[in-house]
């Protein structure tokens, strides 16, 4: 996008996870929708198909705007820029119940602060008109913002379909809806103020194909076992998934200009601690300052993570915390943490 003459992209995504219920045929697969069908929903998002990679258990998909991942009953779409994955809703909706799930279990819509808001389409202006829209779909949804909403935040918008009561004995307990639930989890890193030098492996002057410059940069290594689709944009920018045997996925996009570098890490590995995996994160790309969140369910073995972030950073770090936050919700707990660099230097938490 150009604004006065000066070249800008919204590197921050807005991503968008759907769960549908579980489908009384065994045979309903969200994997059966047709590429056509997909490219269709795309249309209304402003992205296209690049690349695929599959196997058992889940479809990935790199877009020209970031990424979608389908399995069974869940749908994922991380799209940047001006995209407007709002307005495939409906046709996604459609689309899923033609192929068997007609009812959605859980919900969820979430963004960082967009660094010029004013440059996006209707109906991400602004979080209050994405959540006017999402309510128009889904009456009973909830709207929250994590973080300072006059700096650095991030917004989140859930609904669950679930109607079960849950005493406040069985919260504490770690018992409840979420006790014969699936473990689930997600981890997003989301970084800004990136090393220069780092970004420019994401050149295609420096590195012409996407291969090498996941190797020199070491993406390869985050998660080694991920077989990686990847691809650079000319003149630069760099977008990967990566995907397992277990169906866990991992993505990561990167906008590498100096002026205005962000990338982004997602997964849905699940470990028992996420410590480890969020220094080799930070190490790879050496952001001047990052935001952590996980979401987690209580049979997940995440969720133990969010107590130990809950304590702070260790003595002589060079990271200093300047937000963290948790929240509760039937199914899920969610941590949003904020970390700032002292002198740039790139070490672990």
């Amino acid at each position: 996008m150009l604004e006065n003459g000066e070249h800008f992209f919204e590197g921050v995504e807005k991503l968008l996870e759907i769960w549908f219920e579980e489908s009384s045929n065994s045979e309903n697969d969200l994997r059966n929708i047709s590429r056509s069908d997909w490219e269709n929903v795309l249309s209304h998002v402003n992205c296209e198909i690049i690349s695929t990679s599959k196997n058992d258990i889940i479809d990935a998909f790199v877009l020209s705007e970031s990424s979608m991942f389908v399995s069974k009953r869940r749908w994922i779409l991380k799209t940047c820029g001006t995209t407007t994955p709002l307005k495939c809703l409906s046709l996604l909706l459609k689309l899923a119940a033609t192929n068997g799930f007609t009812v959605v279990a859980d919900l969820f819509y979430s963004r960082k602060n967009f660094t010029r808001p004013e440059a996006q389409i209707t109906p991400h202006q602004g979080f209050t008109e994405e959540v006017t829209y999402l309510d128009s779909i889904f009456p009973n949804g909830r709207s929250y913002c994590l973080g300072s909403m006059n700096l650095e935040c991030w917004y989140l918008y859930t609904f669950s379909r679930s109607d079960i009561k849950i005493s406040p004995e069985q919260i504490s307990d770690g018992k409840g809806v979420e006790s014969d639930s699936d473990p689930d989890q997600t981890i997003e890193i989301l970084m800004q103020d990136l090393d220069p030098e780092t970004m420019g492996i994401f050149h295609k002057e420096k590195f012409p194909s996407a291969h090498e410059a996941t190797l020199k940069s070491g993406i390869n290594t985050i998660l080694p076992s991920m077989h990686i689709d990847d691809f650079l944009f000319d003149p630069c920018g760099y977008s990967m998934n990566g995907i397992n045997e277990k169906g866990e996925y991992m993505t990561i996009h990167i906008t590498p200009e100096n002026k205005f570098s962000y990338v982004s890490f997602e997964t849905n590995v699940a470990l028992s601690n996420y410590r480890k995996l969020i220094n080799q994160v930070i190490n790879t790309f050496k952001p001047g300052k990052f935001i952590v969140t996980i979401f987690a369910n209580k049979c997940s073995l995440a969720y133990e993570t969010m107590k130990e972030l809950e304590v702070e950073y260790s003595k002589g770090s060079h990271w200093k915390r300047t937000d963290m936050q948790c929240c509760n919700f039937p199914s899920y707990n969610l941590l949003f943490a904020q970390y700032s660099h002292t002198d740039k230097k790139g070490d672990n938490l």
